[in-house]
């Protein structure tokens, strides 16, 4: 079998089972999903469990108070330029946050629903509460403000401000403050100490979710971690499985003087970003039922009888916005994942934003990407056509010393290997420039699928969302023609097997590629119609007795 054509088969091949596995392991329903559907589900009225951390000396615990129903509480709103927040009496918790500037997938005018009560699709709040006897936590009842706060014109910000019962002559405030343009919100708890002792309570900030997929798979569709995540100087980014947390494996930093607690999920994060120099206590629970809690545990100063204190920290619930996300918090941009390949990626996407930059529209930023990936290669692919090029040239020789050595397998290769010394042929010469380039193809796939800029960012005509499939398959019906002309021009490979399975591969990509986000399919189009072009030239060169540059 020519090796040549052999290596090729292995990168093809070898790009399709990355693509099957990464579906695979993306689609799986998580383990906790799994367990939830066949035992007992989430509590329809949407009360929240509370996690509870070990009792050892010195270490505080959770609360875990009954009281009344989140769902039966009643809500205070809040709203900016940005968001719409659904505040419950119950612990003062945001239950529902609406993104403004980001619709729903399938609803016409709806507004995207981060932080969502069950109403919608999932159980997910940001909540908190404190630590010490008679103290508030998530379960207790706060008073509310009467009527709907709402961003006015000429103001920078708006505070929501709630009453925690006063018990032992603690009177506790809980404060939010949402920002104009921001999808930071500033919350806060003012405790005035009147009893006769000191107080040396803890606050704790946690981000309560269900363990379901962050999207709904359709066939092929390709979902995205989601779960939640960590970040300290000492262990930077590491993401936690639901499964893993509910198997007791999760890692991650227990206690740490920096860092950040996140909920992550395709295109959209939920993270407590507490001070730098505070020192904090993470921790991640299974609540059962499908649900999981992970946060940070902050100590609050000592506070003496009639005096006063204080303790606070930021929530940020909104998109993966790269530019603003790395501004906030350190390490906060590394929500946006791209695995290994992120030395590659984070280039990748600065390019493509400069490209937006300059055109205002995302499909043609694309293009320029691949046009611009296409240029830098341009030499390696060069290399590769002119390689298969000659070897088109000299397919009926190859042909007429098979018929001539029949089953002699060895005297043929003997052959094949002087015809290529004779002829200046690298039979490896079109798969090695290949094999440098399938890195930053697959960095800039991921780059195309997590970049929340492609979510219902319109291209032309009817691709209005390249973050979706093509509504009339028409991208993907022209990539596999694109790569069928593509196989059309490579050489014939002598194993008729062979030649079979690499005329298959059009038609298994096309099918792979109907459910693929229209992005990505865009940038396979115009890469294949590009190397098309230069594949085409660089033949008719060859075949015509030109010289193109150096013998591959």
């Amino acid at each position: 079998m020519d090796q040549r054509r052999l290596i090729l088969f292995l990168i093809f091949s070898f790009s399709l089972v990355m693509l099957w596995d990464g579906w695979i392991k993306q689609n799986q329903p998580p383990v906790a999903q799994q367990q939830a559907a066949a035992g007992s589900a989430a509590p329809a009225d949407g009360a929240v469990p509370t996690p509870t951390l070990s009792a050892t000396p010195g270490q505080p615990v959770v609360p875990g108070e009954q009281a009344a129903q989140a769902a039966a509480a009643p809500r205070a709103v809040v709203e900016t330029d940005l968001l719409r927040a659904e505040v419950s009496a119950q612990g003062g918790d945001i239950v529902r946050l609406e993104l403004k500037q980001h619709k729903a997938s399938g609803e016409a005018g709806g507004n995207f629903v981060l932080l969502d009560d069950g109403t919608t699709r999932h159980q997910y709040a940001a909540q908190s509460g404190l630590i010490g006897e008679g103290l508030p936590t998530h379960k207790t009842l706060f008073q509310l403000p009467a009527g709907e706060l709402r961003l006015k014109d000429g103001e920078n910000g708006v505070e929501l401000r709630l009453q925690a019962p006063e018990q032992n002559g603690v009177q506790v405030t809980k404060v939010m403050r949402f920002a104009r343009g921001s999808y930071l919100i500033d919350v806060s708890y003012e405790i005035r100490n009147g009893s006769g002792q000191a107080l040396a309570p803890h606050a704790y900030f946690q981000l309560t979710r269900d363990g379901n997929p962050a999207e709904q798979v359709e066939a092929f569709g390709v979902t995205t971690f989601t779960g939640p995540a960590f970040y300290t100087d000492a262990n930077k980014f590491q993401k936690v499985q639901f499964a893993d947390i509910t198997d007791g494996d999760a890692k991650f930093p227990k206690t740490a003087a920096d860092g950040w607690v996140a909920m992550v999920q395709h295109y959209f994060v939920g993270a407590w970003l507490p001070k730098a120099g505070e020192q904090r206590e993470y921790f991640a629970r299974a609540l059962g039922n499908n649900l999981f809690s992970a946060g940070v545990i902050l100590p609050v100063a000592s506070i003496a009888p009639g005096a006063e204190g204080a303790v606070s920290t930021r929530l940020y619930a909104g998109p993966q916005e790269q530019d603003k996300l790395e501004g906030i918090a350190p390490g906060l941009d590394l929500v946006v994942d791209y695995g290994w390949l992120t030395v590659i990626a984070a280039p990748l996407f600065w390019v493509l934003s400069w490209f937006h930059n300059l055109t205002g529209n995302w499909g043609w930023a694309i293009i320029l990407v691949t046009v611009a990936i296409k240029a830098i290669f341009f030499p390696l692919s060069a290399a590769s056509y002119k390689s298969m090029a000659k070897m088109r040239v000299l397919g009926p020789r190859l042909q007429r010393m098979k018929e001539m050595y029949g089953n002699d397998k060895a005297k043929m290769q003997q052959e094949m290997m002087n015809l290529y010394r004779t002829e200046k042929i690298n039979p490896l010469g079109g798969c090695l420039p290949i094999l440098v380039q399938i890195p930053v193809f697959i960095a800039l796939y991921w780059v195309l699928l997590g970049s929340v800029e492609m979510r219902h960012a319109p291209w032309l005509g009817w691709i209005q969302d390249l973050s979706a499939k093509d509504p009339y398959f028409i991208l993907p019906i022209i990539m596999g023609v694109s790569m069928l002309v593509q196989m059309k021009l490579n050489p014939t490979p002598p194993d008729p097997i062979q030649a079979k399975v690499m005329m298959a591969m059009p038609i298994i990509f096309t099918f792979m590629f109907l459910w693929f986000p229209s992005g990505l399919v865009l940038y396979w189009v115009v890469n294949n119609c590009l190397s098309i072009a230069q594949q085409w030239q660089i033949t008719r060169m060859i075949e015509s007795g030109k010289s193109a540059g150096k013998p591959a």
